[in-house]
């Protein structure tokens, strides 16, 4: 019988002592954002939560997502850690539109070849994040998958769940015609248009990920992962009061088909052009890939990372509260019927 040469996995492109270096440190980091209400450490199979709220009729608002390409100028210029923020800031704004604070935060990283330096990077943006939230990580997954991901790549997802009261929920059922739209600026492009705006930047207009661009005060990496924006502390002291009537996390889709998905079936809204300051980068964007205006409006945030939507009567309140805060608000447009285009730029 002939002796047949023994394989281990690591030779097959895993490395368990990787894992568990990376592990050790993701421990490390998510404690500093555990509260009482976190059961166990990370690391069991299951994540264990104890719900201690004095919230009437509570309901659970849950979310999954990611940060799409902007991946890729991570990776090109091994800026991890504000990947794992973005990822985070993400997820608590697509819960906040419902009214919902984040209870706690899950994610899930896969790479080609584990890199604990990296880990250590992504989560290190996570727990900064989480903290700022509110928000204990309470668990996730790290896979290293050969084949799958080429060496150097991975791709990083988030699980979050908050929780509102039935009866504060944000729905956009109370919207009105004549309601009013107020903008809150982003940072940049947030986490979505990546791909257009890679293409646009590196393909047509020829430019490097490091390339200075007086247009922009900055390297184009400097621009492309500026952090998105997480609205949570500019709204938490309104979720409560009845105020707001809907919220819209303008991600993927822009204005065009975020706007929509909370308004009445009977209702539109029509946004005035120039009612707010559009940042440079998508200026740029624009004029070098020549992109229709209709189509930056419905791939990027276009300067507006969160719209309030809120009845005229209480303008006044609302914007002394962010003025409070030193924040800006945008009057961006208003609730009309619908003729049968949900959203009109004029």
């Amino acid at each position: 019988m002939t002796d047949v040469r023994q394989i281990v996995y690591t030779e097959a492109g895993v490395n368990i002592d990787a894992a568990n270096d990376a592990k050790s440190r993701i421990k490390r980091l998510a404690r500093g954002t555990f509260n009482k209400q976190v059961l166990g450490d990370i690391g069991s199979f299951g994540a264990m939560f104890r719900l201690e709220s004095a919230v009437t009729d509570p309901v659970l608002v849950a979310s999954t997502d990611g940060v799409g390409t902007k991946l890729k100028i991570a990776c090109q210029t091994a800026s991890h850690e504000g990947i794992g923020y973005d990822l985070v800031a993400h997820c608590v704004n697509d819960i906040l539109v419902q009214g919902a604070r984040p209870l706690f935060f899950m994610d899930y990283i896969a790479m080609g070849k584990l890199e604990p330096n990296v880990v250590e990077a992504l989560v290190a943006g996570l727990t900064q994040a989480c903290k700022e939230a509110n928000c204990p990580l309470i668990g996730g997954e790290t896979a290293e998958m050969p084949g799958v991901y080429a060496d150097g790549e991975y791709d990083i997802a988030g699980f979050i769940v908050g929780l509102v009261s039935r009866s504060k929920v944000i729905d956009g059922s109370r919207i009105c015609e004549g309601d009013l739209l107020l903008g809150l600026a982003s940072t940049g492009l947030h986490t979505n248009g990546y791909s257009l705006a890679r293409k646009v930047f590196f393909e047509v207009a020829g430019y490097n990920v490091n390339d200075y661009v007086p247009e922009l005060s900055g390297t184009l990496a400097e621009v492309l992962l500026r952090p998105h924006r997480s609205y949570l502390s500019l709204l938490d002291a309104l979720l409560d009061t009845g105020l707001i009537k809907g919220l819209v996390h303008i991600t993927g889709g822009g204005f065009w088909e975020n706007i929509p998905r909370v308004l009445p079936a009977r209702l539109a809204v029509r946004i005035e052009r120039g009612s707010w300051p559009i940042l440079p980068v998508f200026e740029m964007i624009r004029r070098l890939g020549n992109v229709p205006e209709a189509e930056m409006y419905r791939v990027f945030n276009m300067g507006i990372g969160m719209v309030v939507i809120i009845s005229p009567r209480d303008e006044q309140l609302v914007r002394e509260h962010f003025d409070k805060l030193g924040e800006v608000c945008y009057k961006i447009g208003v609730v009309t019927r619908n003729d049968g285009q949900a959203v009109r730029i004029e």
